[in-house]
């Protein structure tokens, strides 16, 4: 396949007449796909329906200390939560508490809880001028929503396949006590599927901010997503490393179970230091007496232990794994050769990124929904929604069906041949005029 951009002019004129024709037969099938989130389909889901069946009335709902957990109490998780999710996250179980349902809602509340009272005794950030997130970049949506709603500046960091720019990040942190945190997904990050190398980790375990209240929230909800068995990539643990460092206040480690379960119905935790652990209980047994504890012993009966988990994860990873490799079959056989854009071919996690060429994405995404399949929207990668080179897309591919996915994917690169092609023969017109 020649290169797209050492075509001329009239060769590009014959490519999009054919990618049109391909695109009006898409438009002939009346497709309506939904690819815009990150949800387990309905075979995932089933995966857990038999958690249900673990408690009825006849069921004993006592913890093995006697706790019983249909009462109030237990702020911090009943032990044997504490001890599954603990080795789920590689932490101590009396490092951990446990939640409701949703990390989300416990990253919301930790940045809520800095706001209003402040982190460990230091002033609380709604009473400062200014306040700075650091936000790697493609990144989580969700994450920079949060910090946008409380009015936090956010300062985008460049991601590489090894993690953020560790240079960039020291730098910042060291420099400007309004930097009071940084958004992390350090395992099959969110939308790439990259991994942070042991260099990166050490690096964030060793940073010196200049803000005694700066932390690391460091969300590895993939933590266990691998797609395959004997290909996985592996963190140093960050909570240790940090405290072999003597810096061990400055995380806080989330996780939840809302892709191993039921998404909405799972279980959440949060891992840090003990000191950390002290100051969130001061606020925590003012806001609640205690999460779910039914929903905690069910969760725990389920699976037994770490290895029953892990072993339901490959039924999950048998499910998801074909529809990433039908997506990058797709992509590889449509775009390799033509250079209208490239994409990562993660281990695990629930995303693949595709960076088109520079200013396509918004048409590219507009176009594939003209046809029936909505997509994350192009700039949701980026803090406030905009992606300066308008190029980075999203692409999840869990949800649809096998079949559905690679109709979406083979329209997905019928609308990127089109948009870039279309680029390309304005900007070779604009320069014969000149």
């Amino acid at each position: 396949m020649k290169l797209y951009s050492e075509m001329t002019v009239e060769e590009l004129e014959q490519e999009l007449k054919k990618i049109k024709e391909e695109y009006r037969h898409f438009q002939d099938l009346d497709l309506h796909l939904d690819m815009s989130r990150g949800k387990p389909c309905t075979e995932q889901l089933d995966l857990s329906m038999e958690m249900l069946d673990e408690l009825n009335g006849e069921v004993d709902l006592r913890c093995e200390d006697g706790t019983d957990c249909r009462n109030y109490g237990v702020l911090d998780g009943i032990r044997e939560a504490k001890e599954l999710i603990g080795d789920m996250m590689e932490n101590n179980p009396d490092n951990i508490i446990i939640y409701g349902n949703s990390s989300l809602n416990v990253m919301y509340d930790t940045v809520a809880r800095a706001m209003t009272h402040g982190i460990m005794g230091n002033t609380p950030w709604c009473k400062l001028d200014r306040v700075k997130f650091l936000c790697p970049v493609p990144g989580y949506d969700r994450h920079f929503a949060i910090t946008e709603y409380f009015g936090i500046e956010m300062i985008p960091v460049p991601m590489s396949s090894t993690g953020p720019d560790m240079d960039m990040v020291e730098r910042l942190v060291s420099e400007d006590e309004s930097i009071k945190g940084i958004w992390c997904v350090p395992k099959y990050s969110n939308p790439q599927g990259y991994s942070y190398s042991d260099e990166t980790v050490r690096r964030f375990a060793r940073l010196k901010p200049a803000a005694p209240d700066f932390r690391i929230f460091w969300d590895n909800a993939y933590g266990i997503h691998h797609l395959y068995d004997l290909d996985q990539d592996y963190l140093i643990e960050i909570l240790a490393e940090c405290k072999r460092v003597g810096n061990p206040d400055i995380v806080y480690k989330f996780a939840s179970t809302s892709k191993i379960t039921f998404p909405g119905s799972g279980i959440a935790a949060m891992a840090t230091s003990l000191n950390n652990l002290e100051d969130i209980k001061k606020q925590l047994k003012v806001q609640t007496i205690g999460h779910d504890k039914v929903n905690q012993l069910r969760h725990v009966r389920f699976f037994g232990d770490i290895y029953g988990m892990t072993q339901h994860m490959r039924k999950h990873a048998d499910i998801i794994r074909p529809k990433f490799e039908a997506v990058e079959k797709i992509f590889a056989e449509a775009l390799d050769g033509t250079g209208a854009g490239s994409w990562t071919k993660p281990k695990g996690g629930y995303f693949i990124s595709f960076d088109s060429m520079p200013g396509c994405a918004k048409k590219i995404v507009a176009k594939a929904k003209k046809a029936g399949v909505t997509l994350t929207g192009a700039g949701a990668t980026w803090p406030y929604g905009i992606d300066p080179n308008d190029s980075n897309i999203r692409i999840a591919p869990t949800y649809p069906n096998l079949e559905d996915l690679q109709v979406a994917a083979k329209l997905f690169t019928v609308c990127v041949k089109m948009v870039t092609v279309q680029k390309l023969l304005e900007e070779k017109r604009t320069s014969a005029e000149v």
